[in-house]
Parts: C-alpha cells; structure tokens; sequence
C-alpha cells in the first residue's frame, strides 16, 4: 500500500507540476501573443476597410451610372412615345391626301378633261366662224361705198396652232393624270397602312423600354441599399478598431485570471501529492478527526 501511495503521489505531482507549467506558460503566452493577435487584428481590419471602401466607390459609381442609363432610357421612351403620337397625328392628314389624291383630283382632273373636249368642239365652231366672219370683212371691204364702212383685216386668221388642236391636246396630256393620281392614292394607302404597324412598334418600343427603365430603377434602389450596409459595416469595423486594444485587454485579463486561478489549484494539487507521497495526508486527517 506504501508503494502504492507513494505512486499515486508521484503521479499527483506530475499532473501538479505539468498543471503549473501549463498555466504559468500560458499567462506568459497570452500577454506574448497579446501584441501578434492586435496586429493580425489590425491589420484585417484595415484590409476589410479597404476593401469595403474600394466597394463603396464601385458601388458610388455604378449608382452614378445607373441614375445616367436610366434617365437616357426614360428619354428614349418618351421619344418613342412622341414619335407614336406624332405618327397617330400624321395618320388622318394622309388620310385627307389620300383622299384628295384618290378621289377629289381624279374627279376634278375628268370634269376639266370632259370641259376640255367641250371647249375643243367648240373651238372647231369658233375657228369656222372667226374665218367665215374675216372672208365676209374681206368681201364687204371690196364693195363700194361699203368698204368705207368695214374695217379692212390687216391679217387674215389663220393660227399655226388652231385652239381646238390646243384644247384637244391639253386634254390628252391631262387624261393620264386622273389613272396617276389614283396610283398615288394607293401607294399612300400602303404607306398609311405601314404608319399602323409603325405606331404599334414605336408603342411596343417605348413599353419595353419604360420596364427596363423600372428594372434598372430596382437595380439602383439595391445598390443603393448595399451602399448603406456597406457604411453601417465600415463604422462597425472603425468602432472595433478603435476599441481593440480596450477588448484585447479585457480578453487578456479575463483569461489570465483564469490560468491564474488554475496556476494556485496546481499549487493545492502539487501540495496533495507531496503529502499522499510522504503518507501526511492520512494523519493529517487521522489528527483532525482526533
């Protein structure tokens, strides 16, 4: 039994030993690695601020970015909506040129065509008339005592051109007009027809665009929003780095007073072993009992 409890205080010991090792290098280590752990600490902090404030300005400048794109967008959407509604306006005058083109000059241009050879037949009367009226003025001017009376012609009507040869041939170049207007009438009926699917796309196109508007809008409200969690996270790392030293003490303190504590149980322990080895511990209380 002796050598037993002579073993157990040996074993005692050394845990007792090792126990004051431990703790007496661990309140040297932690005021050692004290200054290290600040300096990582600092130095990750300040890492993190940089990077934090490089992502500020990313994000500053995409904002910027995405306030410009936004407004160029909300003014392309107006343009087209302004090219829409100038299209809706033009639609009805092309309407009344249409027609005009297609109705109201063809019928214009027959009725002059129809007064035209009219006018061309009774031209062939007029010219007849006007020669038979200078061949009596010729006859009454050779008769006596008449003559005096009747002016004598200088020149006898006789026109290169006659005017019913003139009216017929205004009227032929004009016969063609009316089938020319009408033509123009139905190209412009095509192109007004092209004005609805203009207006519609142009409508379409200034929808889309008002949503990517809206979609950007979104977008910049996000960044905008990362931008001031962004700041809430700088002054928290600020605050920490301006109470670090502060909390790293606190922290040193803290754990040195617990390896303190167990530096002194080591002493209870070192000293329970001494005495179980030098067999003290049972007289000890052998005499309390006593």
């Amino acid at each position: 039994m002796s050598v037993l409890r002579r073993l157990l205080g040996i074993l005692v010991m050394i845990a007792g030993i090792l126990g004051l090792v431990l703790s007496g290098a661990g309140l040297v280590g932690v005021w050692m690695v004290r200054p290290t752990i600040a300096g990582y600490v600092e130095s990750t902090i300040v890492t993190l601020n940089t990077s934090i404030g490089t992502s500020k300005q990313v994000m500053v400048i995409t904002g910027e970015a995405l306030g410009a794109t936004v407004d160029s967008v909300d003014a392309l959407s107006t343009m087209l909506g302004s090219t829409a509604a100038s299209v809706e306006e033009t639609q009805p005058v092309l309407d009344e040129v249409n027609v005009i083109l297609g109705e109201t000059l063809p019928a214009t241009f027959e009725s002059t065509i129809a007064s035209l050879k009219t006018a061309e037949q009774a031209a062939v009367v007029l010219d007849s008339a006007i020669k038979s009226l200078d061949s009596f003025r010729f006859v009454l001017s050779a008769v006596p005592l008449m003559g005096s009376f009747v002016e004598t012609p200088t020149e006898a009507y006789n026109p290169e051109v006659p005017l019913s040869d003139s009216l017929g041939a205004l009227a032929e170049d004009l016969e063609g007009l009316p089938d020319t207007f009408t033509e123009m009438s139905t190209n412009l009926a095509k192109a007004d027809d092209n004005l609805v699917e203009i207006k519609s796309s142009l409508i379409t196109m200034s929808d889309s665009v008002g949503l990517i508007s809206t979609s950007l809008s979104e977008y910049q409200t996000m960044v905008t929003q990362s931008q001031s969690s962004m700041d809430n996270l700088d002054a928290m790392l600020t605050n920490i780095q301006r109470n670090l030293p502060a909390s790293l003490n606190m922290a040193a303190g803290v754990v040195s007073a617990f390896l303190a504590w167990l530096f002194i149980a080591q002493i209870v322990i070192l000293t329970q072993g001494w005495e179980l080895y030098q067999g003290t511990a049972g007289r000890m209380e052998s005499g309390e009992d006593d």
